[in-house]
């Protein structure tokens, strides 16, 4: 396979190993309940915690997401976002390592990242977690407008790279059915059966058993279109005419239709990559939900995540009391959804706002 090569990185595939063990220390006046709590928030170099965690989680943890430095050459204020693009692959390969260790069997890590690093992260990531276990590459819509001050093409997504632990041990939740989808289904022939969908009774690959003439109940004979096929033989076809699932249209001329009810779709669907504003928030919305809870603008940490896209994530991840771990926590969003949604979680931040907003909003 290939892997990526940088200065240093000799030296940096082994930073891991040589990071000394490190006790935890407790701060009881900024705790909630005692020291045997199953919730942490870690306030320290993410690199030392996570050998620090080892001992005790090593293999326990069921989701990992991060939101590292993107290495935008920009200042945040809160962290240095400007590294040399060689020290940002110095920093971040070691910390996937002990993020590998710390993840469960059938557990998954979610990394959001731009342009600027996320093509080489992948190669990185394809290293540390094996390339057999990239499970996908989402992208978020962090903006719903374009930035009309841009110089070439306005960067409205985030990358989310998704790497499971062993991905045939990994099964994904079902998101929720929206009501926008349920409402394709209804009951024009008030089936006692309750809402359905017409779906199509041709299938595009010829089969010579299943092309047969079918008759409505108007009389009108109907074939499949050329070089197609019923999805059903003759003989599957009179048993769900007979339990009326097959529609002709409200007149009983039309081409024939199957009925799938509601009640017997999958109660959920499956995640799909793209990851649009309206279901998953956006940047103005992150923004407004720390504004919300600490007013003043000097407080405001400058590039959070809104819940709804770690609300997301968590959903199709984790179950409840599943542990959740996020070592690069910034405002502390992993923590408050995850305690939100019952999950227990562990977070890791190195700067004052450890205790400025993570403390407080937790």
């Amino acid at each position: 396979m290939p892997i990526l090569q940088w200065l240093d990185k000799d030296k940096d595939i082994t930073a891991a190993e040589r990071v000394p063990y490190r006790l935890l220390e407790a701060v009881p006046e900024l705790s909630h309940g005692d020291d045997t709590a199953e919730n942490m928030l870690i306030q320290g170099d993410n690199l030392e915690a996570l050998k620090a965690l080892l001992p005790y989680y090593a293999g326990q943890v069921k989701c990992i997401f991060i939101d590292p430095p993107y290495n935008t050459k920009k200042d945040f204020g809160h962290y240095d976002d400007n590294l040399e693009h060689s020290k940002w692959l110095s920093m971040i390969y070691p910390r996937l390592e002990l993020l590998y260790e710390l993840l469960a069997e059938d557990g998954t890590v979610w990394v959001t990242i731009d342009d600027d690093e996320g093509h080489y992260l992948k190669v990185i990531m394809d290293e540390v977690f094996g390339r057999n276990n990239f499970i996908a590459n989402c992208v978020w819509q962090k903006k719903y407008a374009a930035t009309n001050d841009s110089k070439y093409i306005s960067d409205v997504h985030d990358h989310l790279l998704v790497f499971a632990k062993n991905k045939s041990a990994w099964k994904p939740n079902l998101l929720k059915r929206s009501k926008e989808l349920n409402s394709k289904y209804s009951n024009p022939d008030n089936d006692p059966r309750g809402n359905w969908y017409s779906t199509n009774l041709s299938v595009k690959t010829f089969s010579e058993k299943n092309y047969y003439p079918i008759i409505s109940p108007k009389g009108n004979e109907f074939f499949p279109p050329p070089t197609r096929a019923w999805v059903v033989s003759k003989e599957k076809y009179g048993e769900l005419l007979a339990d009326n699932r097959i529609w002709f249209g409200k007149n009983g001329m039309g081409r024939p239709y199957k009925k799938t009810f509601l009640s017997e779709v999958q109660q959920g669907v499956v995640p799909t990559t793209l990851w649009l504003h309206n279901d998953s928030g956006h940047n103005i919305e992150a923004k407004g939900e720390l504004r919300k809870m600490f007013g003043d603008k000097n407080k405001l940490f400058a590039t959070p995540k809104p819940e709804r896209l770690i609300s997301k994530i968590l959903h199709i991840a984790t179950n409840e009391s599943d542990l959740v771990l996020d070592s690069f926590l910034g405002s502390g969003t992993t923590s408050a959804v995850a305690h939100k949604m019952g999950r227990r979680h562990i977070g890791i931040e190195m700067g004052d706002h450890a205790v400025s907003h993570c403390q407080p909003r937790l």
